[in-house]
């Protein structure tokens, strides 16, 4: 019998919403998630779990693995 881990799906980005300070410091919200779910490669699905707020830019960036346990996780995949 083979051993099944326990892996999350990763989202191919994170969606951020980048918004200007009063200072012209920036404050950065994740708003979302980038899935690559479709089968030919060639579109995403953008998940939202809040509504930007007006006038912000929308940022998308890879997301980096949280812990050094999911980085070995990711080396070891490879």
């Amino acid at each position: 019998m083979s051993k099944r881990e326990n892996t999350k799906p990763v989202p191919a980005y994170r969606i951020y919403s980048v918004t200007e300070k009063e200072d012209g410091s920036t404050s950065w919200a994740e708003i979302g998630v980038v899935w690559q779910k479709h089968k030919d490669g060639k579109g995403f699905t953008l998940e939202f779990k809040s509504r930007p707020p007006v006038n912000a830019q929308i940022v998308m960036r890879e997301p980096k693995p949280k812990k050094v346990e999911d980085m070995d996780s990711a080396k070891e995949a490879a």
